[in-house]
C-alpha cells in the first residue's frame, strides 16, 4: 500500500507481456460475461472470508465453479458458506502452513488457484519497528506464494490450470515508510509467480502463473488501515485523502479481473495492475 502506488512504472522484466494486451482484451469481451463459464470446475481462493477474497469467491461461485475457500476465521467462513451454498467449501487453515497446499491441491485438483490471503501491516515508521513487525507480510504473503506455487509445480496441477498471485501496486510505486516490508513482500510475490511460470514453461507443464496488483482501496480491511495511516501522516482527513486519489477500486472489480485473467490469453508470467479505471498489463 502506498500514497504513490497509483503511479505506473516501466519494468524491463515484462518480456512475457509484450504482445498480450490486445488479444487478452479480445478474449475477455467474448467470454467473461458468461454466467456459468466455470461450470464443473474447482477453484481454491485463499483469504476467502472477507475483502477481495470474498468478492472473488462469490464471483466464481456465480460463474459455476466449486470454490474451496481458505481463511483462518472459521466463523466468517461458515457465514460465507451459508450465503453461497454448497458450492463453497470452507477450510479454516493458515495459508502459510507448508503442508496445506499439497493437501488441498491433491484433494480438490483445482483448475484455478487464487492466492489472495495476506497479513495486515502495522502502520508505523521504520525506526519504531521490530524485525518481527517489519517481516510479518513476508512470513504470510510471500511464504504463501512460495509454498503454493512450489506445490503447484510439484503436484503438478493439470495442464491448463491458472495460479493468480494477488500482489499490490505498492510494489510498483515503492511503498511507504509506514507499511514496513509490505511493498517489498508484494514485489517478491510477483517474482515468485514469475519464477514458477518459467519453471512451468521449462518443464512443459502448461500451468499459468499470473500476478494481479490492485491499487489501494479503503473498501477492504487491509486498505482501510493503510488509508487511515497515510491520511494521518499527510495531516488530512480520510475523506480528503480519498477525494484526492479519485475513484476507488471496488472488490467486485478485483473479482472481475481474476475472471478476466483466467479467461484471457496473457503470456505465462504476466503481471497486471488494477485501478478503478481498469486492468492493464505491467510493462
Amino acid at each position: 500500500m502506498s500514497e504513490m502506488e497509483v503511479g505506473m512504472s516501466q519494468n524491463s522484466e515484462s518480456r512475457e507481456a509484450e504482445s498480450s494486451e490486445a488479444v487478452f482484451s479480445e478474449a475477455v469481451s467474448s467470454e467473461s460475461g458468461s454466467p456459468r463459464l466455470l461450470a464443473g470446475s474447482t477453484a481454491i481462493v485463499t483469504g476467502a472470508s472477507r475483502g477481495f477474497g470474498l468478492a472473488i469467491a462469490t464471483a466464481l461461485v456465480k460463474a459455476g465453479a466449486e470454490v474451496v475457500g481458505v481463511a483462518r476465521d472459521a466463523a466468517r467462513l461458515a457465514a460465507v458458506a451459508e450465503d453461497l451454498g454448497a458450492a463453497f467449501v470452507p477450510v479454516a487453515a493458515d495459508v502459510a502452513d507448508p503442508a496445506l497446499p499439497a493437501r488441498l491441491l491433491t484433494a480438490h485438483r483445482p483448475s484455478l488457484v487464487v492466492l489472495n490471503a495476506g497479513a495486515t501491516p502495522e502502520m508505523r515508521p521504520l525506526h519504531e519497528r521490530t524485525w518481527e513487525s517489519f517481516a510479518t507480510v513476508w512470513e504470510t504473503d510471500v511464504r504463501q506464494a512460495f509454498e503454493w506455487c512450489g506445490e503447484a509445480l510439484r503436484s503438478p496441477l493439470p495442464a491448463g490450470s491458472t495460479v493468480v498471485a494477488v500482489s499490490s501496486m505498492a510494489a510498483v510505486g515503492g511503498g511507504s515508510p509506514l507499511s514496513g516490508g509490505y511493498a517489498g513482500a508484494k514485489g517478491a510475490m510477483r517474482f515468485v509467480a514469475s519464477y514458477a511460470a518459467q519453471e512451468s514453461e521449462r518443464a512443459g507443464l502448461g500451468i499459468s502463473f499470473l500476478t494481479l496488483m490492485p491499487m489501494l482501496t479503503s473498501l477492504t480491511g487491509v486498505g482501510r488501515v493503510g488509508v487511515a495511516g497515510y491520511a494521518e501522516r499527510q495531516g488530512v482527513t480520510v475523506e480528503e485523502f480519498l477525494r484526492a486519489r479519485g475513484p476507488e477500486l471496488r472488490p467486485e472489480q478485483v473479482a472481475d479481473a481474476v475472471l478476466t485473467m483466467r479467461d484471457g490469453r496473457a503470456a505465462n508470467g504476466t503481471a497486471f495492475t488494477l485501478t478503478a479505471q481498469g486492468l492493464e498489463v505491467l510493462r
